[in-house]
């Protein structure tokens, strides 16, 4: 009985010290009911999210697959959120990035799931019902993006040359990286994609924006002085992951449903994505300072 009564002095403490009665907290354990994986995990819930638009099979594979990248982009977003809100050391640091390299490793190694697990045919007919929903208006990929660096390292080289002299916060956005896939920037013309998403999504980006500047994971880092190869490689790994890799098994998913027989079909966002999705268009790393010696696009080539 000593560890139990220990246990139930300790539980006395915790509410008296919270101004509570021990024993209405006590008491109410009598009653509550043992917790089940299927309550605790919404397991029921989750199962019930997948809606498709079509009688299509291989739609609920295509929903699922997109509601299982959102959560994982959820736990990316948690990681960082606790090195925004509490600073960065190197080891905790370190720690972060290797679990963000692994989030990203799931993410790209489970394209196989879209690239390999879906007829072509019925995807190149039920996509166009999706029309004009586009994994474009992914909130939380952007979220991730404002998190982890500054805004100027989210704008291409056109960009920037369209950038003022002293650009503001909402500068930056008009000229951000992902706008290029529905703005044609000679007519002034936006998809309807991108307006439905600036609607919704664009206030909360620039007021994230402004909360975390001059605390983003690159700017802490910048900060460090004489920071291990540990931290270097770990950083440069999940840059070059996420902002490379990730982007080039999307494109080659693309290409198979897309162009597979020369049919260079639209995206259901209208952008021109064979474009758009590569690298060397989007132009974006997370952690530039990284990158002064040799290019993020040949990181894996010189680790391999």
């Amino acid at each position: 009985m000593g560890k139990t009564q220990d246990l139930i002095e300790k539980l006395v403490t915790k509410y008296e010290s919270l101004g509570e009665n021990p024993d209405t907290y006590l008491e109410g354990l009598l009653h509550a009911k043992p917790i089940n994986y299927w309550d605790y995990i919404e397991v029921e819930t989750l199962l019930a999210l997948q809606k498709p638009r079509t009688h299509f099979k291989d739609e609920v594979v295509f929903i699922g697959y997109h509601q299982i990248t959102e959560l994982v982009l959820k736990l990316m977003i948690h990681e960082l959120q606790q090195l925004i809100n509490s600073g960065s050391s190197e080891n905790l640091l370190i720690d972060k990035m290797q679990r963000l390299t692994r989030y990203t490793d799931m993410l790209i190694t489970s394209f196989s799931v879209m690239k390999d697990g879906m007829s072509y045919e019925d995807y190149n007919v039920f996509r166009l019902s999706l029309a004009p929903a586009s994994g474009f208006q992914s909130a939380q990929f952007r979220f991730l993006e404002i998190y982890c660096t500054e805004l100027e390292n989210l704008v291409n080289e056109k960009g920037k040359s369209r950038l003022p002299t002293k650009p503001r916060i909402e500068d930056y956005f008009e000229h951000i990286y992902w706008k290029d896939a529905g703005h044609n920037r000679k007519t002034g013309e936006k998809s309807l994609t991108l307006k439905t998403f600036e609607d919704k999504y664009l206030d909360k980006f620039i007021n994230l924006a402004k909360e975390v500047k001059g605390k983003t994971i690159h700017e802490q880092f910048s900060e460090m002085k004489n920071p291990s190869e540990d931290l270097l490689n770990a950083m440069r790994d999940f840059d070059y992951n996420y902002n490379v890799s990730w982007p080039l098994t999307h494109l080659r998913t693309a290409q198979k449903y897309l162009n597979k027989k020369g049919e260079n079909k639209a995206a259901t966002g209208g952008s021109k994505w064979q474009k758009y999705l590569h690298p060397r268009h989007q132009q974006r790393s997370f952690f530039p300072s990284l990158w002064q010696e040799t290019s993020i696009l040949d990181w894996k080539e010189e680790n391999v």
